[in-house]
């Protein structure tokens, strides 16, 4: 079952830059702020600053799908067609993510919640 868009998460070069500018814009201080991580909760959205985003092939934003089997949803949409671009990975506190490009290019994001 797909719970819908929760999450999306921005490749950022200059952490402490986009910091400032999500904070500003979304008028809340980071729930987690890592060098490797920063996330904001903001009207029901997860937002995140990913430093590493590009060096994972983010070529933009990322909207995270929230599903309720990440290995079923993965599996399906590799069957429908899908290029891995990042396989099923444990970020912390038992939430799973996982990504794949379509056809086109476009990023899809998955999370599975603990």
């Amino acid at each position: 079952m797909t719970a819908g868009l929760k999450t999306i998460v921005y490749p950022v070069k200059d952490l402490d830059r986009a910091k400032a500018l999500f904070t500003a814009l979304l008028e809340v201080e980071p729930y987690a702020d890592q060098p490797y991580y920063v996330g904001f909760k903001a009207a029901g959205q997860d937002v995140g600053l990913d430093p590493n985003g590009h060096a994972k092939g983010m070529t933009g934003p990322v909207p995270y799908w929230h599903v309720s089997d990440i290995r079923a949803r993965l599996g399906a949409l590799l069957e429908a067609g899908a290029d891995l671009l990042q396989d099923v990975q444990d970020v912390g506190g038992g939430r799973l993510i996982a990504s794949v490009k379509d056809a086109d290019g476009n990023l899809v994001g998955l999370v599975q919640d603990a």
